[in-house]
């Protein structure tokens, strides 16, 4: 068994989300819940097929996206394991309903973050154990990153 960790290839001001998922329809049902829940974004999925002829399935709106996505699952390479990128649009906007594709069975992140991802390769194949997403926290907000924090998420529309 071997453990090695992977940087994702996150383009500038793309989100991700990590996941894990189990039948050859999540493909399109993955596409489904993104165009239906924010018409305006930009997206590439790409799904790690885990039986039969083993590829790597790829959707989305967004090219560039799509081949970004398709290069980051097969670095990954782990059976059942999606990345979708996305562009206009954050993962608050369509995380819910990711999480009720019923082939979906678990999120490892969604972040605009630096992401690597720790996989095992055994004799099988690959896995992901976990991600780090980001850095290490610095300290403990005050009161005035406490505002700063406050002001931010009211800028961006996200409270009143």
């Amino acid at each position: 068994m071997k453990i090695k960790t992977l940087k994702l290839e996150i383009p500038k001001e793309t989100n991700c989300i990590l996941g894990m998922t189990h039948f050859i329809k999540s493909i399109e049902d993955l596409y489904e819940a993104l165009a239906d829940s924010a018409p305006a974004i930009k997206f590439g999925i790409a799904f790690c097929e885990a039986s039969g002829p083993c590829l790597i399935r790829t959707e989305g709106n967004d090219n560039e996206l799509i081949q970004i996505a398709a290069q980051n699952a097969m670095n990954i390479g782990a059976g059942h394991s999606f990345i979708i990128l996305m562009k206009n649009g954050y993962p608050i906007n369509v995380l819910n309903r990711i999480k009720l594709v019923p082939e979906v069975c678990r999120i490892f992140c969604a972040t605009a973050n630096p992401v690597e991802v720790i996989v095992v390769t055994t004799e099988q194949g690959k896995g992901i154990l976990g991600v780090i997403d980001g850095l290490a926290p610095k300290g403990i907000e005050g009161e005035q990153e406490k505002k700063e924090r406050k002001e931010f998420l009211r800028k961006i529309g996200y409270k009143l």
